[in-house]
This record gives C-alpha cells, structure tokens and sequence, in this order.
C-alpha cells in the first residue's frame, strides 16, 4: 500500500537529510512546496502560470493555488503508485483539511516533527555562513514557523498522527528514531512519551 508521509522541522533541523533516508527505506516519492512549484512552472500549467505571476510579483503563493498543485502532483502516477513524502505542505490547518479532501481515503499515515531546539538550528545556520543567515533573519523566519506550523502540529497530533522525534545526534541515529516512530504510528501502535530509541 502507497504511504502518505509528512515531514516537519525548523530550519536547520535536517530536513533535507532525513527526508532522503525516508524516501530510500519507504520507496515514497519526496515532494517539497518548492519542487511542486517549479514542476507546475515549468508544466506551464494554469495554477503554474497563476503561481508565477504571483512570485514575480513578489507575492506569497495563496492557499488556493497551492492546493491546486499540490492536488495535481498528488494525482500523478508516480505518486498514486509510490506514496509521498510531503515536505512544506501542509502549512496550515486549513491546508491540512484540503489535503484529507483530496486524498480521501489515502489520507496522511504519519507525520513526523524533527525537534531541534531554536538555539541548535539558529547556531547551525549560523555556521553555514549564507549572506541571509544574518541572527535577525534567522530569527524572523524561526518566530514565522513557529506562529504558522505550530497550530498544524497541533492538527496532526489531535488525529494521533503526530511523531516527534529528537533531531539532535549523528544522522544514523537520528534516522533510527525516525524510522521506529514512523514505523509505529503506520502500525496504529502508539509510542509512549521517551519510547523515542534512545
């Protein structure tokens, strides 16, 4: 059966890295909001274009057209095949809602949130050296994930969906706890509070 995964974290949590790790161990196709986006760009399709003209202009892409495209790639047959690992989507609780419409009965089997605190990802981003990564605009765009992605935890968490692991370790470890949380909320089992593979 095609699994339907999301992944969540702070910026500078590992993301990127444990997403690949799920995709290699669970066959699921890797999504990202910004992939979706170019996909349906370079598609030329009418959300696509919608999106464009709406960056070009310097504009956050609107619930609306992010649900079409994200409706649209869902469809596709790899993913329809394969599963997917959302990375960016949802970002909101209303997006969430959308997402349980257009999957129906494939809704989302797991979500996991890797906790790195705001302190470890703030030092991590500082270290890579990018001209953006200046302290106050790290810090901005940390205070918008947690206004905006906190209440959608909440979502997730409300539906028994919710894993969060501990983000801090080598990445083998840290994939270890990723992969049993994920492992026990796809079998309906629920993993107690610090059941977290330490």
């Amino acid at each position: 059966m095609a699994l339907h995964l999301a992944i969540f974290g702070r910026q500078g949590a590992g993301k990127g890295t444990q997403s690949q790790r799920i995709v290699d161990a669970y066959g699921v196709v890797h999504v990202s909001t910004g992939d979706m986006l170019r996909a349906a760009i370079a598609a030329g399709t009418q959300l696509g274009l919608a999106a464009q003209k709406i960056m070009d202009a310097g504009g956050l892409v609107d619930d609306n057209t992010m649900i079409g495209i994200v409706s649209d790639r869902l469809a596709e047959s790899d993913i329809v095949d394969r599963g997917v690992l959302l990375d960016g989507f949802p970002r909101t609780p209303a997006q969430a809602d959308e997402l349980v419409r257009i999957l129906g009965e494939r809704s989302i089997d797991a979500a996991v949130n890797l906790e790195v605190s705001v302190e470890e990802v703030t030092a991590r981003m500082l270290e890579r050296g990018r001209d953006d990564d200046t302290e106050a605009a790290i810090a901005k765009r940390l205070g918008l994930y947690e206004s905006q992605t906190r209440p959608l935890l909440d979502w997730f968490d409300e539906r028994g969906l919710l894993r969060q692991v501990d983000g801090l370790g080598g990445e083998d470890d840290v994939f270890a706890r990723v992969k049993t949380a994920l492992d026990a909320c796809i079998a309906g089992v629920e993993v107690g509070e610090g059941d977290n593979g330490e």
